[in-house]
């Protein structure tokens, strides 16, 4: 019984039934160490050491939030969802607004995929864009969990395929620098390639909740949108000096790689310029960080989780345990490769974090069974993608959430977990093994 596989499933068990992620985060991570044969205080040391590690992306959280609510007061938002919701009409399932729904649908699914390629900015554009397209969102009928799974294709997919900004890091930097490193004869042109197979199976997912799964329309309650999006009165000054914030933000992020001062000096463009005098700069940040703060204490506890998963060791042996397990199967070695990297990613919460753990392993073991270069390539590839959707602790579902719950009305683990995992693993899983078997 490895302490990584009852840690992750325990995490997992928990949040399913409702108990706060943090709580369930916090738990695993407490049996993770006990059961891997560390004591209590090792374990908490651990995890104090581990929560650092998360504090960062945290504080970022807190201050796109104050961003965010400083954003929606300025009037800019208002202009953009009177707009948009003036073309629809009065009947918001008239096939005259159709189109609107699929413009929305693409243009979110758009800035999702340039977030990682040509604007990288990861997930700090859906605490922004998003909260104010809730009014759109909710005219339009359309279900946010739809929203979610849209969102995070477009944050997994693209870095798995383009080697651009974060797929640059992902399948240059990271996958193909460590697949080398422990012994694969692999060079820089093979590996996108190798991940498109994989990638298929996002898009049949993608496929699956647009048209199947959440096509349907699904109500919610406006009164709560308006409570979290106020309409503001429009004025000219305070609009131009909101897009000159948004501009500052992504030029500050992009020069100093870091959302921290992005959002800072964006929310200071406000506070000095006078936009938000009608309201107080204090009460603002306070309701950003509220609006956050739950993200925020998930990254945090997923950091101090991992720090303990790492800690025991116990990843390497579950990883080492595959070759006992398998004997001379090819199919069933692909399989449980797989398998075992959703585990780990959905565990610690980050597939950049996996190549390193599992390619020690994965790459003399996948040799021993004759899998090709290409083969190889995916299976790593695809073992540490699995999970990023899906996983409770991960940017791919938590950034959906923090934009798509800014109401209230949108349920981490139900509405951005649940679907995401569905929808993207399973088939992730499948075309990734069929990756490993025909290439």
């Amino acid at each position: 019984m490895n302490a990584v596989v009852i840690a992750v499933c325990l995490m997992l068990a928990l949040s399913l039934a409702r108990v706060n992620v943090v709580i369930a985060l916090t738990v695993s991570a407490l049996v993770a160490g006990l059961m891997g044969g560390m004591d209590l205080h090792q374990t908490i040391d651990a995890f104090n050491t581990g929560l650092g590690g998360g504090a960062q992306i945290a504080l970022s959280y807190a201050l796109l939030g104050a961003f965010a609510v400083a954003l929606s007061h300025s009037g800019l938002t208002t202009l953009i969802s009177r707009s948009i919701i003036s073309s629809l009409g009065q009947d918001p399932n008239s096939t005259n607004t159709n189109w609107v729904r699929w413009l929305l649908l693409l243009s979110l699914l758009i800035m999702s995929m340039a977030s990682q390629n040509i604007l990288p900015i990861h997930i700090a554009f859906i605490p922004i864009l998003v909260p104010p397209l809730l009014h759109v969102m909710s005219k339009l009928n359309i279900d946010r969990r739809l929203v979610a799974c849209v969102l995070t294709f477009g944050l997994v997919t693209t870095y798995m395929i383009l080697p651009i900004g974060f797929g640059g890091i992902f399948l240059n930097d990271i996958l193909l620098s460590n697949l080398t490193s422990n012994g694969l004869a692999a060079v820089r042109e093979q590996i996108p390639p190798a991940m498109l197979i994989p990638a298929a199976g996002m898009v049949v997912g993608l496929i699956t909740a647009v048209f199947i799964s959440y096509r349907k329309p699904r109500t919610y309650d406006e009164a709560k949108v308006l409570v979290a999006e106020p309409e503001e009165n429009l004025n000219k000054r305070n609009i131009i000096i909101a897009a000159l914030a948004i501009l500052a933000t992504l030029v500050v992020q992009l020069a100093t790689d870091s959302m921290i001062f992005g959002a800072l000096v964006g929310f200071m463009i406000f506070s000095v310029s006078g936009a938000l005098k009608h309201v107080a700069d204090q009460d603002i940040f306070n309701q950003g960080v509220r609006m956050m703060a739950n993200i925020g204490f998930i990254m945090i506890s997923a950091a101090g989780f991992a720090a303990v998963v790492k800690e025991t060791g116990e990843v390497s042996t579950l990883v080492a345990s595959l070759s006992d397990i398998i004997g001379d199967n090819k199919a069933l070695a692909a399989f449980l490769m797989l398998l075992v990297g959703l585990l780990i990613t959905m565990g610690i919460g980050s597939s950049f974090s996996t190549i390193p753990i599992i390619a020690t392993i994965y790459v003399p073991l996948a040799l021993s069974f004759g899998f090709s270069v290409a083969a190889t390539i995916a299976l790593v590839g695809t073992a540490a993608a699995l999970g990023d959707a899906g996983s409770p602790a991960s940017d791919s579902t938590l950034g959906p959430t923090a934009g798509l719950n800014a109401d209230g009305q949108h349920d981490h683990i139900r509405d951005s977990v649940i679907p995401t995992f569905i929808h993207y693993n399973i088939p992730l899983l499948v075309f990734g093994w069929i990756a490993a078997m025909v290439l």
